[in-house]
């Protein structure tokens, strides 16, 4: 096995719509636990996400594409509210399993999920404060730059994307330390699939640039992670009438 490259023949389990479907739920519910060891995000809501939201000093609207099992709406949904952030959370997945295991979660009031994709979105002239996704990046192939294209017209001010980096170091960590976690469920061998696909930093700035120079900044936001920070280019909201 070679990690020099990105695998983009190497499909995960939890792709295959005839997959094991209690194997699935098990995988997408205890996302939770995976991404608050491994994602990185309770640095990057302190970093990028609380400080954006703080300055707009307005209710805020956040957009999470592919949001899966929902569990990271929801966490970023509790420590906004923790901090006294006025903010509207919305999930979106196109895949109806991922629908069904998130909007079965305990949700707020003001967190929604929905069966849909950025293009539908884009389509109807939706747009919002900030969008974000986890772990979405590694899945895509030549439909790349038309993902982040996109995830930038719906934005009109702050777009995150949040990935594993691919190396030998996190594939053989999370090897062992996903173990306690797996049992039952896809989360080791789509896990160690997934960082076989991921990009390195300067492979996912290259892409980025080439979708729009000078328009993204990929940095490591924690151990193994890569962040890659744009600007919306949706035209920015009216401001609300005295």
């Amino acid at each position: 096995m070679s990690l020099a490259v990105r695998d983009l023949e190497l499909e995960e389990l939890m792709d295959d719509p005839a997959c094991d479907p209690r194997r699935l739920r098990a995988t997408l519910r205890r996302f939770g636990t995976i991404n608050r060891l491994f994602s990185g995000w309770g640095t990057t809501y302190r970093a990028e996400l609380a400080p954006y939201l703080a300055a707009l000093d307005r209710p805020a609207r956040v957009l999470d594409l592919g949001s899966g099992g929902g569990d990271l709406v929801l966490r970023l949904a509790a420590l906004a509210a923790r901090d006294g952030f006025d903010v509207h959370w919305t999930g979106v997945d196109p895949d109806p399993r991922s629908h069904e295991v998130a909007v079965a979660r305990s949700s707020p009031p003001n967190a929604e999920f929905r069966m849909t994709d950025a293009a539908t979105l884009v389509a109807a002239g939706e747009t919002y404060d900030v969008v974000i996704s986890n772990h979405v990046v590694h899945h895509l192939g030549a439909e790349a730059p038309t993902f982040f294209a996109q995830s930038r017209e719906l934005s009109h001010g702050l777009v995150l994307h949040s990935d594993i980096a691919r190396g030998r170091r996190p594939y053989v960590l999370y090897s062992v330390a996903v173990t306690p976690f797996a049992p039952g469920s896809f989360l080791r061998t789509d896990g160690l699939r997934s960082i076989r696909r991921s990009f390195t930093q300067h492979e996912l700035q290259r892409l980025l640039d080439d979708e729009a120079p000078g328009a993204w900044s990929v940095g490591r936001h924690a151990p193994f992670r890569l962040l890659a920070v744009g600007r919306g280019t949706a035209p920015a909201p009216e401001p609300p009438r005295a």
